[in-house]
């Protein structure tokens, strides 16, 4: 049981630095799109880069958002049934859950994003728009970054899981955004 225990809490580091990414993402995106407005509406500049630079960072924000989401339990559920079945219940649930849908989904991802950046690196893509950020395969390379972080999030779904069916843990409060130090 050691060993899960272990897994979990690096699996659960993992998906916390993704969280890290996904709040620096935010900030450095609050900051150009403040930027983009002062520029645009005080001194009539507009700049293409700029602007996509925006849909960029917030890409970032929600790739790398979503294994933290899984960790903290931020994602969407069927929270009406959930509320009510006790701990091993949602262990279960949550154990199958991340097995047989959030792991393959993100393998899936993970397969058809690489090849998606793969195709941009090697068109050399870039913006169709004059002034537009060059090198777009850098962005699309995110996706199967992040599809790997997803894969670990689900599996940190399920080492959490067993450590709840194990009695040692719980979820009410101690997996929520609020009992992760």
């Amino acid at each position: 049981m050691q060993w899960i225990i272990k897994l979990d809490e690096g699996l659960a580091r993992l998906s916390n630095f993704c969280g890290w990414i996904a709040c620096v993402a935010m900030i450095l995106m609050v900051g150009n799109v403040f930027y983009d407005v002062v520029a645009r509406y005080a001194f009539d500049q507009v700049s293409i880069g700029m602007q996509e630079m925006e849909w960029h960072l917030y890409s970032v924000v929600f790739l790398f958002g979503i294994p933290y989401a899984l960790r903290t339990d931020g994602h969407v559920r069927v929270d009406v049934l959930y509320t009510k079945w006790s701990n091993k219940t949602k262990a279960w649930v949550n154990l199958t859950g991340a097995l047989i849908f959030v792991v393959p989904f993100a393998y899936l991802i993970g397969l058809y994003g690489y090849d998606f950046a793969l195709d941009s690196y090697s068109m050399g893509e870039g913006s169709g728009d004059p002034g537009g950020l060059p090198y777009r395969w850098i962005i699309k390379a995110v996706i199967p970054v992040s599809a790997f972080f997803i894969a670990m999030a689900g599996l940190n779904m399920a080492t959490f899981a067993l450590r709840v069916m194990s009695g040692e843990k719980q979820y009410e409060g101690e997996h929520s955004a609020g009992g992760l130090a």
